[in-house]
């Protein structure tokens, strides 16, 4: 009997590629992906951190089947089972190439919303020239956010937060071009899930009592992290009381040269600064973030970059909810793949009506989830809105656990 061709999902463009090669991973929904950059001259198909995230994928994964055109600009993709790497305990080693204009934590949210469905625990390290520890101009956050403001929402879903691990053992900035970093992230993710528990996060938000942060540079001077300290303090301190931000300093990491003549020869890369902040509200699990880093090309100094990101939490403050825009991709998707229950969560209207989250929604519809339900929270004389969605109950087929 012949074995029948399975029916794919097909897609166009790049936009959104992690996230839909995530929910055909979870899901087991083969997905076809056409028109990838095809209208570029110059760099069609898929892009160099695009095709290590596929070979990330490919690494954790047992059984999936991945083709790519000659071009790059089609891709097929059949999930297998989320292992988290050969045997227990084995480091999965993703090195990415000095091009790569993306901040390490592109790979890591999506990386993080399989790594409770694996069959063992996920320990994966990210080495090579471009790995940028810090934010990115193209909208990364740095590894410090995800570490405060990201994994502690897995909590919430009964996902266990003192086996999870995000280390940095060498931090690095966006090189010149905004491209190549050399730094080095190590993740350990042990807690994995038949089933994420149903959130219920609809309750007023409460008030920021307290901001937490990290102030970083690499190859520049350490006082540049007490100027950034001194001047987001100045903007904080009169609204919160307790304001405390920790200051990070690491030489430059060495990196090749590229000279063919000498392959040995070194270089310092990844030089830069900047501000990570975290408000912690007075309800439990409700976290606001920022996060500026300076920009590859200079010309900003340490006291704007505090300004920036002073500001950009307390924008982040004034959206309401209980999640923000960097955590409410993650919430959503695991609320959609965890148990046959409605669960409920608040966000603010500005963070509902964001291209990624409309974009999420019509994906989830897509492989199979149900559509969400929305309507004006009542309590107070916020314009927050209640969604509530309703799992799908895939969970961690390879893992039987209570």
């Amino acid at each position: 009997m012949a074995t029948p061709t399975p029916e794919f999902l097909r897609f166009t463009t790049h936009k959104s590629i992690t996230q839909r090669l995530v929910l055909s991973t979870l899901t087991g929904r083969p997905i076809h992906i056409s028109q990838i950059r095809s209208s570029s001259p110059t760099h069609p198909g898929l892009a160099p951190h695009e095709v290590s995230f596929l070979r990330l994928l490919d690494s954790i994964t047992n059984g999936s089947s991945l083709q790519i055109s000659y071009t790059g600009t089609t891709l097929t993709y059949i999930p297998g089972l989320i292992t988290g790497g050969v045997t227990s305990g084995d480091v999965v080693k993703c090195s990415l190439p000095e091009t790569c204009r993306r901040g390490v934590s592109w790979f890591l949210l999506p990386l993080c919303m399989l790594a409770p469905f694996s069959k063992s625990p996920v320990n994966v390290r990210f080495e090579g020239d471009g790995v940028i520890t810090s934010a990115t101009e193209t909208g990364d956050v740095s590894v410090d956010t995800v570490r405060t403001a990201v994994l502690p929402l897995y909590e919430s879903f009964g996902i266990l937060g003192a086996k999870m691990e995000l280390r940095v053992l060498q931090r690095s900035c966006a090189g010149p071009g905004g491209k190549g970093g050399g730094g080095i992230v190590e993740l350990r993710f042990g807690s994995q899930v038949r089933l994420p528990k149903t959130l219920h996060m609809n309750r007023s938000p409460g008030r920021v009592r307290r901001i937490r942060g990290v102030a970083y540079c690499t190859g520049v001077s350490a006082s540049n992290n007490a100027r950034m300290i001194h001047t987001a303090r100045g903007l904080l301190n009169p609204l919160v009381g307790d304001v405390h931000v920790a200051a990070q300093y690491d030489q430059a990491p060495l990196v090749s040269s590229g000279d063919k003549a000498d392959p040995g020869k070194k270089k310092r890369a990844g030089v830069g600064f900047g501000l990570s902040l975290v408000g912690e509200s007075s309800v439990d699990g409700v976290l606001y973030s920022a996060d500026v880093a300076a920009p590859s090309t200079g010309g900003v100094t340490p006291e704007d970059i505090g300004k920036m990101c002073a500001l950009q939490l307390l924008e982040s403050i004034s959206e309401g909810g209980c999640i923000t825009r960097v955590g409410a991709g993650t919430v959503l998707t695991l609320m959609a793949m965890g148990s046959e229950d409605v669960g409920r969560v608040r966000l603010g209207r500005d963070v509902v009506g964001t291209e990624d989250v409309i974009q999420l929604g019509r994906d989830l519809k897509r492989f199979g989830a149900s559509s969400w339900g929305m309507r004006d929270a009542e309590d107070d004389d916020t314009s927050d809105i209640i969604v509530s969605v309703k799992g799908i109950g895939v969970g961690n087929v390879g893992r039987k656990i209570a």
